[in-house]
């Protein structure tokens, strides 16, 4: 190994892939398969191909792409994770993205955010911080739409709000302020059975949001 106060840094993407399964907010995981820690379960991430990649935010889609059979419509940085002791190759950089996605390819083996394998580098670390990030956002935003199908039911998106968030949501105040933001628009005709209650109306997000939905969408 070269000496690490001369080698270049190690350079990479990391992306925190979120969705909903068993009634549980859950990271995505991958078995690595080379060194170091081959055979761990790790965040799906890889080194930036300069050839290949516009942007790191490039390079953390074509990842999800290849690793997990994902394309998200919600990526947004999280921030970077450095040092010398990070990575046991040498001086490492790395940049975090998140993802948010309603469903998931087959080929993703996922974890509940509160109960994961023991993980290597710092992605632990990461993956907490992450989670934390986007529990603070969903108190005043409307990213958690991002975890629901693309026509959902008011009861759906209030889960996946109480999900994130981990607390119970009174549902009068919920519908007052879905109905303040005016962020949906119901499908015509289109109801939904739950178990014995009523039929649902089901929603969309109005056109005019869909292409910007965003942490800036303030009002939950």
């Amino acid at each position: 190994m070269k000496n690490s106060l001369t080698a270049p840094p190690i350079v990479t993407v990391d992306a925190v892939l979120l969705t909903i399964a068993g009634n549980e907010l859950c990271v995505a995981l991958h078995k690595r398969e080379a060194a170091p820690f081959a055979g761990h379960w790790a965040l799906p991430g890889g080194f930036i191909h300069t050839q290949e990649d516009d942007s790191a935010k490039a390079a953390a889609a074509r990842v999800l792409r290849d690793k997990v059979d994902v394309q998200s419509p919600y990526l947004e940085e999280f921030g970077s994770y450095s040092g010398p002791v990070r990575d046991p190759r040498g001086w490492s950089l790395t940049l975090v993205y998140y993802a948010l996605v309603p469903v998931v390819s087959a080929r993703i083996t996922l974890f509940p955010v509160n109960r994961l394998p023991n993980l290597p580098f710092d992605h632990g670390q990461i993956v907490s911080a992450v989670v934390e990030r986007v529990r603070s956002k969903a108190s005043y935003s409307s990213l958690p739409v991002h975890l629901c199908p693309e026509e959902f039911t008011i009861a759906q998106l209030h889960a996946a709000y109480e999900l994130v968030l981990g607390e119970r949501i009174n549902m009068a105040n919920f519908r007052r302020k879905l109905a303040d933001l005016d962020l949906l628009e119901p499908v015509s005709g289109l109801l939904r059975s739950a178990g014995r209650s009523r039929p649902s109306q089901v929603y969309v997000v109005r056109k005019k949001y869909r292409d910007r939905l965003s942490v800036r969408d303030r009002g939950l």
